[in-house]
């Protein structure tokens, strides 16, 4: 009977996202983005248009509005049940369930004032809520409880003021994306060929990564675009051992504390036709920039020196031409005292926003994907902005990559391969059609007998979507 019930939500879902499709099926002025890539909400070149004082007798200001979101559905042949990956999984092996979701709904208003100044907000709806919900919590014998991921009835996600003096140097200041990694620097639902965002960075850092933030930034003719920003520090209290760092970027405040600060970069090439080259960065302590408290007795003299230094470095890049899309990346992190940070955030009251979890002194997450456009082939359908892409994507991610004191295959299960094929449809540049089937493939390691081999069981699921993403100018 339930899973008569899932088949049914889906089918449910796929002639929803068919009624939708016939919704948009009109194309709109738009512009001149193939994907929705070419000028990004964020992007340096929509900063730098009209930074100067336009002639007289041109308009000027422009009103920019734009956004991107998803609305999808899975299927996943594994469990979900929060013992999954407990000392029996195989009770569970049989176990299926289905989902479906809105994850992102972004809407983004701008204005590009005269003599280079300009704004930009983004309101961010994710799951289609307010950012609370009931989940069952793993760490206490699957109890029901309220998460907050972030306080505040919706998330925020851009609020910034700039001044561009000319294409070389900006200046922004105020909430804006932190460009590490490629999935952060390119988020939109159209920059990806997965109906999900791509796992691995999407489980170890945060994304998008929003935070406020002070930015010197430009671009050089040759091909150079420069980021480099000041912000404050992630909140190491929030470090688990699923998503790493990921948590910390958060707050359960209605403020973000700034007790220590840190430094992000981001250096992109894109002199060669067709070719983007990237290089990111982020440095910064994590340790005490929170409200909590510890148990009393705990002694907190062993702490004085733990700064929990957050490093992060990433490469990410992509071709298109020819009708074909590869995209790729690494991103590998280190947490300087985790041993000590773990001890910490395990003696956290009860109550308290910590997971008491262990956290890794090493994450990584890397991954490949490529895609061909069939419709390229055929210039009528060419001509009418029309794309069809067959595409193929390898992921390997780890959050508990290298951590002290444990088992080597305690945490097996953080680490896993996944693969994935799927399509691509375009009616229009701005809306995709997607469907795709992956297989993850966790890590083996030592079972309880003391041989090697499998321990969890592969996580195989399909899913489709409809996404959407533009940038228009009034």
């Amino acid at each position: 009977m339930y899973h008569k019930m899932m088949k049914r939500h889906i089918l449910l879902g796929i002639l929803l996202f068919i009624g939708v499709l016939g919704a948009l099926g009109q194309e709109t002025a738009s512009l001149d983005a193939v994907t929705g890539a070419s000028r990004k909400v964020d992007s340096t070149e929509v900063a730098v248009r009209d930074s100067v004082s336009p002639k007289k007798g041109k308009r000027q200001g422009k009103f920019i509005i734009g956004g991107y979101g998803e609305a999808t559905a899975k299927y996943c042949f594994y469990s979900n049940n929060y013992l999954r990956y407990g000392k029996n999984p195989d009770k569970y092996a049989k176990d299926h369930y289905g989902e479906v979701d809105l994850p992102h709904v972004v809407i983004f208003l701008g204005y590009n004032f005269v003599r280079g100044w300009s704004i930009g907000t983004e309101i961010e709806f994710e799951h289609g809520g307010t950012e609370s919900a009931v989940e069952i919590e793993e760490e206490e014998g699957g109890e029901y409880e309220q998460e907050v991921e972030r306080g505040g009835e919706v998330a925020l996600e851009q609020f910034w003021v700039q001044k561009a003096f000319n294409q070389y140097a900006i200046i922004r200041a105020g909430m804006q994306v932190i460009p590490v990694g490629g999935l952060n620097a390119h988020h939109e639902s159209t920059e990806y060929f997965g109906v999900y965002r791509n796992e691995g960075e999407f489980t170890i850092i945060p994304s998008t990564w929003h935070e406020v933030a002070l930015t010197f930034m430009g671009s050089s003719p040759k091909g150079w675009h420069y980021q480099v920003m000041f912000l404050p520090g992630l909140d190491s209290d929030r470090f688990n051992r699923k998503n790493w760092i990921k948590p910390g970027a958060g707050s359960p405040y209605e403020f973000k504390l700034a007790n220590v600060f840190a430094g992000a970069a981001r250096v992109d090439y894109t002199g060669v036709k067709g070719l983007r080259l990237s290089l990111s960065g982020y440095c910064g302590n994590s340790f005490r920039n929170t409200l909590s408290k510890t148990n009393a007795e705990l002694d907190l003299s062993a702490y004085k020196d733990v700064k929990g230094t957050v490093s992060i470095g990433a490469f990410d890049f992509k071709y298109q031409d020819y009708g074909l899309i590869l995209r790729g990346g690494i991103t590998y992190g280190h947490l300087s005292d985790a041993a000590m940070i773990t001890q910490y955030n395990i003696s956290m009251r009860k109550g308290s926003v910590s997971s008491k979890q262990w956290v890794a002194s090493d994450a990584i997450a890397a991954g490949i994907e490529a895609g061909y456009d069939f419709f390229s082939l055929n210039p009528t359908l060419s001509n009418k902005r029309r794309m069809f892409y067959v595409f193929g994507r390898y992921d390997y991610y780890d959050s508990m990559f290298r951590y002290d004191n444990r088992p080597t295959d305690m945490y097996a299960w953080c680490g896993r391969h996944r693969a994935a094929v799927g399509v691509n449809y375009f009616p229009i540049p701005q809306v995709a059609i997607k469907a795709e089937f992956s297989y993850g493939i966790l890590k083996n390691g030592t079972r309880a007998d003391g041989t090697r081999g499998k321990i969890y069981n592969d996580e195989p699921q399909i899913a489709i979507g409809i996404v959407y993403a533009g940038l228009y100018e009034l």
